[in-house]
C-alpha cells in the first residue's frame, strides 16, 4: 500500500518531487498492498495445516490414536474415545520444539535454529454413573501447534536485479522516501513511473524469526450409544499469536556503486550507495470456535475402528503491521523511512478435516494407523478485504492447493509384569501445494516410553523427529530464492493421575 502521509518525508527537498507523484499514488494505493506485508495463501496455511503437539502417549504413536483416544487427547483426536475411561483423570504435559533451517542462497549456507518450551496440555475427565454403558465429560487446554520457525541467509546477487529494484516497479513509498528512487516524468513533467540507478550486484542477507501458539481451551463429552457403540464431540474455543519479524539488506560490499555516481541525479547526498535496511513486522491476536465429532466401534476385545469430522473453522485475526527502512550512503549520509503502524482485521477459514482408523491389540502389543483428509483449496480469506481482493486471494488458494492424505501410523508395546510401554510410530503431511515433489513432504518419526505407577499415575515421554525442504523467494519468481533444508525435534513429557 502507497503511504502517503507527508509529514513523514525525511527531507525537506523531498516535497517537489513528491507533488508529481500524489495523483497517481492515490489511485494506487486502492490497488497495490506493500510487498512485505500482503496477506496471501501462506496466512491460510499457517492455520490451516494441523499441528502436531498432543499427549505423550499418542505422540509416541505417530499420533495414530483416533481408534485409541482413551486419555485427554480424545479432545484433540476422537472425542468419543472418552467413553472408553472408567476413571477420573488429571493430565497435563510439558512441550519442548526446536526449528532448525539450513538455508542454501547463491551457493552460501547458513543455518539458523528456533526454540520454544511450554506447557503443551491440562485436561480433567470425569466419567459419570449410569445404569448402563458410559458417559464421560471432560474439560481442558490444548497447545495445537507452534508457529516457530527461523530462517537466515546471506550471499551474494550477481543478477541485475534487487528488493530496491522490486519496490521501485511498484512505485513503493519505501524505495521513494530513502531516495533509492526518483520520479520519471515526460516532457511536460508529468510523472510516468519511478525509476532507480540500482541494478543488481548487491550481497543480501536477511533473517526471519517467527513465534507464537495456537491454543484452545477444549469442552467435550462422550456417551455409549449402544453397546460398543460411542460418540462424541469437542468444542474449541481458540486463542492464540503469531510474531513474524523480517530484517533485510542490500549492500554494495563491491563498491559497484561509487562516489561518482548519485542515484538521485539531482542530489549529492545519494553519491556512493553503500545499504539498504528494511525491519518489518507482523503480529497476530488470534480467536476462534471450533467443532469435532466422533464416532468409535469396538468390533470386539481387540478391535477399534472410528472416524471423525472436524468442522471448518474460522478464525478472526487482529493483525498489526509496522515498518522501518534506511538506507546509507557516502559521507554518512542516511535517510529513514518509519510509516505509521497499521492495524486490520480479517477472517481466515480452515477447511475441513475428514479421518478414519482402527487400532489392534494382541498379546501386548496394539497396532494403530489414521487416514486424514484435508482439501486446502477450501481455505477461505473472509470479511476485512474490498470484494475484489478478497476474490484475488481465494483464486490464489484454488490455483495453488490441493487435496492431501496425511497418514500416520503407530506401535506400543507393553512389557509384561513391569509396567513399562515402548513406542514408535511415523506421520506424513504432504505438502498442500500443486506441484510440489515429495521432497517438501513433512515426513516424521516418533518414540516413546510410559511407565505406570500402581494404577495411581503414569509418566510418558515422547520423541519426535521430523525433516522436509522448502524455498522462499525475496521478491519475484526464483531470482532471489532461499533452498531450506529443515529438521524438527520435538519432546513431549505428560503425567496422569487417577483421581
Amino acid at each position: 500500500m502507497q503511504h502517503l502521509n507527508q509529514s513523514q518525508l525525511i527531507i525537506n527537498g523531498a516535497a517537489m518531487k513528491k507533488i508529481h507523484k500524489v495523483i497517481l499514488i492515490f489511485m494506487m494505493s486502492l490497488a497495490f498492498c506493500a510487498n512485505a506485508q500482503a496477506q496471501n495463501y501462506n496466512d491460510a496455511l499457517r492455520l490451516s495445516e494441523p499441528g502436531i503437539i498432543t499427549g505423550a502417549r499418542s505422540l509416541g504413536m505417530g499420533n495414530a490414536y483416533i481408534a485409541l483416544s482413551d486419555d485427554f487427547s480424545a479432545s484433540l483426536f476422537n472425542p468419543a474415545g472418552f467413553g472408553l475411561i472408567k476413571k477420573m483423570e488429571l493430565s497435563g504435559g510439558l512441550n519442548y520444539n526446536s526449528f532448525n533451517n539450513n538455508a542454501s542462497f547463491f551457493n552460501q549456507n547458513t543455518t539458523i535454529s528456533n526454540d520454544a518450551t511450554n506447557l503443551s496440555q491440562i485436561g480433567i475427565t470425569m466419567p459419570f454413573p449410569t445404569s448402563q454403558g458410559s458417559f464421560v465429560l471432560a474439560f481442558g487446554f490444548n497447545r495445537e501447534k507452534d508457529f516457530n520457525k527461523a530462517l537466515s541467509f546471506n550471499g551474494y546477487n550477481s543478477g541485475n536485479n534487487s528488493y530496491i529494484q522490486d519496490l521501485t516497479s511498484y512505485n513503493d513509498d519505501i524505495a521513494y522516501n530513502l531516495f533509492l528512487s526518483n520520479p520519471l516524468n515526460d516532457a511536460s513533467g508529468n510523472f510516468i513511473k519511478d525509476t532507480t540507478r540500482i541494478n543488481g550486484r548487491l550481497n543480501q542477507r536477511g533473517n526471519y524469526i517467527q513465534e507464537g501458539a495456537l491454543n484452545s481451551w477444549s469442552f467435550a463429552g462422550a456417551i455409549e450409544v449402544q453397546k460398543d457403540f460411542f460418540v462424541g464431540a469437542t468444542v474449541n474455543l481458540y486463542s492464540g499469536t503469531f510474531k513474524k519479524t523480517h530484517e533485510y539488506s542490500e549492500e554494495d560490499l563491491n563498491n559497484n556503486y561509487p562516489s561518482s555516481l548519485w542515484l538521485d541525479p539531482t542530489d549529492a547526498r545519494t553519491a556512493d550507495f553503500q545499504s539498504f535496511y528494511l525491519r518489518d513486522i507482523i503480529d497476530w491476536d488470534i480467536s476462534g470456535v471450533g467443532l469435532k465429532l466422533g464416532a468409535l466401534i469396538k468390533m470386539n476385545e481387540d478391535f477399534n475402528v472410528a472416524a471423525t469430522i472436524k468442522f471448518a473453522t474460522k478464525y478472526t485475526v487482529k493483525e498489526t503491521y509496522s515498518l522501518y527502512s534506511e538506507s546509507t550512503f557516502g559521507a554518512n549520509n542516511k535517510f529513514t523511512y518509519a510509516p505509521t503502524e497499521e492495524k486490520l482485521e480479517y477472517e481466515i477459514s480452515s477447511p475441513a478435516e475428514y479421518s478414519v482408523g482402527a487400532s489392534y491389540n494382541q498379546s501386548n502389543i496394539t497396532l494403530s494407523g489414521n487416514v486424514t483428509l484435508m482439501d486446502y483449496t477450501q481455505m477461505k480469506f473472509g470479511s476485512g478485504f474490498d470484494y475484489s481482493s478478497t476474490i484475488n486471494k481465494n483464486a490464489d488458494i484454488t490455483n495453488l492447493m490441493r487435496t492431501v492424505f496425511n497418514l500416520n501410523g503407530g506401535i506400543e508395546y507393553l512389557i509384561p509384569n513391569s509396567g513399562i510401554a515402548l513406542r514408535g510410530g511415523v506421520m506424513l503431511m504432504p505438502s498442500p501445494f500443486k506441484d510440489d515433489s515429495s521432497d517438501f513432504d513433512k515426513k516424521y518419526i516418533t518414540g516413546g516410553i510410559g511407565y505406570n505407577f500402581s494404577n495411581k499415575s503414569s509418566i510418558n515421554i515422547a520423541y519426535v523427529y521430523g525433516w522436509w525442504n522448502d524455498i522462499g523467494d525475496n521478491y519475484g519468481s526464483n531470482i532471489s530464492r532461499t533452498y531450506q533444508n529443515i529438521k524438527f525435534t520435538n519432546i513431549v513429557t505428560s503425567l496422569k493421575f487417577y483421581l
